[in-house]
């Protein structure tokens, strides 16, 4: 079978403990979590957990199988196949000086990224988009110098 990515959403009851519960499923069964997004609902109840995992049919459906045998769980919502939007948010903090500042500013506004912070040594962006939309931004900035960099994980909605 073929690996490929998931990405679940998964509501749950909030409840201390319940993210715990569902990582610690995917900890207990071997399962790597490539990125994990949680957030309170509009309703203050419940929560939304966002995780992307890879792996093939047979691993989502196990890893469906014991998510739906937590009882904090109320619904899973494979995404993968789904029409879907998906996002990141990333901060990046580039090296930067006086010569350089206006170039790393337009490659910021062609990415549609807001400038956040600027500094006599570094510019900080922010960038909202898919994975390879953010993974290009990063490699065209790596000459300039990355001093740090902070990425939210995946989170998505289905269309519709």
């Amino acid at each position: 079978m073929k690996s490929e990515r998931h990405v679940l959403a998964i509501l749950v009851e909030n409840y201390s403990g319940t993210l715990s519960k569902v990582a610690g499923l995917f900890t207990r069964r071997g399962y790597n979590i490539d990125s994990l997004n949680v957030a309170e609902t509009m309703d203050h109840k419940t929560s939304r957990i966002t995780v992307t995992v890879t792996g093939d049919e047979k691993i989502l459906e196990q890893i469906t199988k014991q998510l739906n045998k937590l009882v904090n769980v109320i619904k899973i919502t494979d995404l993968t196949s789904k029409k879907s939007i998906q996002r990141e948010l990333m901060f990046i903090k580039v090296s930067s000086n006086i010569e350089n500042r206006n170039e790393i500013i337009q490659m910021t506004n062609v990415f549609k990224g807001k400038t956040v912070d600027i500094s006599l040594k570094s510019i900080t962006i922010e960038l909202t988009g898919d994975e390879d939309k953010n993974n290009a931004f990063i490699e065209l900035v790596k000459p300039f110098g990355i001093i740090e960099l902070v990425r939210t994980g995946l989170t998505a909605i289905e269309r519709g």
